[in-house]
């Protein structure tokens, strides 16, 4: 954890004062610390789960053989801003970690289902599915399900842009626009998701599966959804920064909108979703007339 004041909280009352305030930890299991390099040292699994926007700054202090022999596990639905790569990617990169230690958690699964112990899915993505196997097998409890996939990139992908489209749909809600219009909207964006990962990462994949389009759909219409929220708040006229604030949590949507478009500007593949709420976030268009424009688009 960041903040000192907040692992002394937890040490004291059992929970987190920022977030799930509500799940009482067992401290003889859960060891909150500030020092991510001892963190990371004493570990065999390490699951990443800040925003994507902040991988670097969170992994600043750490030397490049930080991670030597562990798996590293994305639970991240983003990618690095401005370098507009994969979490898996990064990882590769900065710290030399290979694809065959490399994991990456699919839903559709939003935590707070998970915390109030609600029957949830996982998909592990995986170069290696017999160390997807291992740490499913470590995830797996009475209300939690977890199977091996392996399509690492098809899934991390799909995670990215399902936040996206999890924006358009708030963006819809906040303008009236009703269930119709969204179930069109996410049928659409299967097709959408299926050409870019097409033009980036070709391979045969079953996008009706629960990694790809179960992931898609709790994200789409989830009330704990961050990004159906923030883009419910944009439809509804907020600017960027006044959502932002308000929310006081970061919607990966965001920032994965940016990337994605940047990487399709060489692709070209038809994205009429993705540049419809990019138009909206970066370019400040109106979201109402980008939508009557996007609406036109559809079938």
């Amino acid at each position: 954890m960041r903040n000192e004041n907040d692992v002394q909280h937890l040490l004291a009352y059992k929970h987190n004062p920022r977030y799930l305030s509500g799940v009482s930890f067992d401290l003889n299991y859960v060891k909150p610390s500030t020092d991510i390099g001892a963190v990371v040292a004493a570990a065999d699994w390490v699951i990443l789960a800040v925003p994507a926007a902040f991988v670097q700054q969170a992994l600043a202090d750490l030397g490049q053989s930080a991670f030597s022999g562990k798996v590293i596990v994305s639970a991240i639905k983003g990618m690095i801003p401005k370098e507009n790569i994969l979490i898996t990617d990064y990882m590769a990169r900065k710290f030399e970690v290979p694809n065959t230690h490399q994991l990456v958690i699919a839903g559709p699964c939003h935590a707070e289902e998970v915390a109030l112990e609600k029957q949830s899915y996982l998909t592990i993505g995986s170069h290696d599915l017999a160390t997807a196997e291992r740490f499913c097998q470590l995830l797996r409890n009475r209300y939690v399900k977890a199977n091996a996939l392996d399509d690492l990139d098809g899934v991390e992908y799909c995670a990215v842009m399902k936040n996206i489209i999890a924006l358009a749909c708030g963006i819809a809600r906040g303008l009236n626009y009703g269930d119709n219009f969204q179930a069109v909207l996410v049928s659409n964006a299967m097709f959408e998701i299926e050409r870019f990962l097409d033009a980036i990462m070709p391979q045969h994949r079953a996008l009706s599966g629960s990694a790809y389009l179960g992931d898609l759909l709790v994200t789409a219409y989830s009330q704990f959804s961050r990004n159906r929220t923030f883009g419910n708040m944009i439809g509804h006229g907020y600017t960027v920064k006044s959502a932002q604030i308000e929310m006081n949590m970061v919607a990966e949507g965001y920032y994965a909108v940016q990337s994605i478009y940047e990487l399709n500007k060489s692709l070209k593949a038809d994205m009429p979703i993705t540049n419809a709420v990019y138009h909206i976030l970066y370019e400040r268009i109106s979201p109402k007339v980008e939508f009557e424009i996007l609406k036109e688009k559809f079938k």
